[in-house]
């Protein structure tokens, strides 16, 4: 993503923006990891942890940046309201951070994962 101003160009990587969805999203209520898109994604997450845009897909249009979330929700909290606050939350974060308009955040849940009551 490019951002012009009058002193020069802006260009921020689709990593570092999926490095500020990623810590918003893991904040939230109700989620307790971040899943791959795909099989394989899910995989090589599984195995290598520190990746910071697991889960994350971003991308630009005109109206701005669309957000592709795969997360692991808690067992026993109401899904609808996790993936709304995760939603607002990413938004936020990332308007606020970058000063570009969000068109689009959408939380795909992947898995369900009783927590071990150790938070």
């Amino acid at each position: 993503m490019s951002k012009e101003t009058n002193l020069g160009e802006i260009d921020i990587s689709p990593q570092a923006i999926a490095a500020i969805v990623s810590e918003a999203v893991l904040e939230s209520y109700g989620v307790v990891g971040m899943a791959g898109a795909r099989f394989w994604d899910r995989l090589v997450g599984w195995l290598r942890r520190d990746r910071p845009q697991r889960g994350v897909e971003v991308s630009v249009s005109d109206a701005g940046l669309i957000v592709e979330l795969y997360v692991i929700v808690e067992y026993g909290t109401r899904i609808s309201e996790v993936a709304y606050g995760v939603m607002n939350r990413v938004k936020f974060s990332l308007e606020r951070a970058l000063g570009v308009p969000v068109a689009e955040v959408n939380v795909h849940v992947q898995e369900l994962r009783v927590s071990n009551g150790e938070q």
